[in-house]
């Protein structure tokens, strides 16, 4: 495992077996990346490059067809009931259960760790207050916005303390207003709360506002562009890193 490493793939390949005509196809190739702890890392690339399978990989999910993933010095798919609490997932639809109230929806995930009663609640009124939701415990999804129920996803994750935060596209389903604000609330949080975040996006600038490094993938997964945002930025400028994003997705 690469040192300091939360996040560590090696040599990573995945394929699956195309049943119509019994040929593999090839999702990630050869994928190398390590991920530091702390390190808020965007994804980004067109749809069909390997996000998601990446994603996937190191959830633990699916397990790699060749190489190897660690997270946490863990093989994750391996090894995942001894990751548990210790990744959080945000995805693209907030997944609330609508028979839960806010608070109920931010408990379920303590609830799956174990924890008591009266800590469930306090953490999930805790980061529902901090999520701008105060008064809005006891209401049910179907009462809530869309950026509001993904606030409560978000809680939701948040709520667990897990050290590692896995985001598939959290915010692009909000109208745009309400994204940006959102996506300003998430990124305070995961760096003042000192966690390692990965997002999946196809946005070039979701990944250069919230990332401190983006990674530009193409298809099959492989990194093309893998640019240290604040170090960058310095010494060429939003509009350079933007043009290079764009002339590696126009290929």
């Amino acid at each position: 495992m690469t040192a300091a490493a939360e996040i560590d793939l090696d040599g990573v390949s995945k394929w699956f077996a195309r049943t119509e005509t019994r040929e593999e196809f090839r999702a990630v190739d050869g994928l190398s990346l390590a991920i530091a702890r702390g390190e808020m890392v965007a994804l980004l690339g067109k749809t069909g490059c390997g996000k998601s399978t990446t994603f996937n990989l190191i959830a633990g999910l699916i397990a790699p067809s060749q190489g190897s993933v660690r997270v946490q010095g863990l093989d994750p798919f391996a090894k995942f009931d001894a990751l548990r609490g210790k990744i959080a997932v945000v995805f693209q639809s907030d997944r609330l259960l609508p028979w839960r109230s806010a608070i109920g929806n931010v408990e379920l995930g303590l609830e799956m760790l174990d924890r008591p009663a009266k800590e469930r609640h306090d953490l999930a009124q805790h980061w529902l207050e901090r999520l701008g939701l105060a008064g809005h415990e006891h209401d049910f999804p179907h009462a809530l916005s869309g950026g509001m129920r993904q606030r409560v996803s978000i809680a939701r994750a948040l709520a667990t303390d897990a050290s590692i935060l896995l985001c598939d596209e959290p915010f692009s389903a909000l109208d745009e207003i309400t994204g940006q604000r959102l996506r300003e609330d998430f990124a305070a949080l995961v760096r003042e709360n000192h966690k390692t975040a990965v997002f999946i996006t196809h946005s070039i600038n979701e990944a250069l506002q919230l990332g401190d490094r983006v990674i530009v993938m193409t298809r099959p997964a492989r990194i093309a562009y893998d640019v240290q945002l604040e170090t960058e930025r310095r010494s060429a400028g939003d509009d350079a890193i933007r043009v290079r994003i764009q002339e590696i997705l126009a290929a």
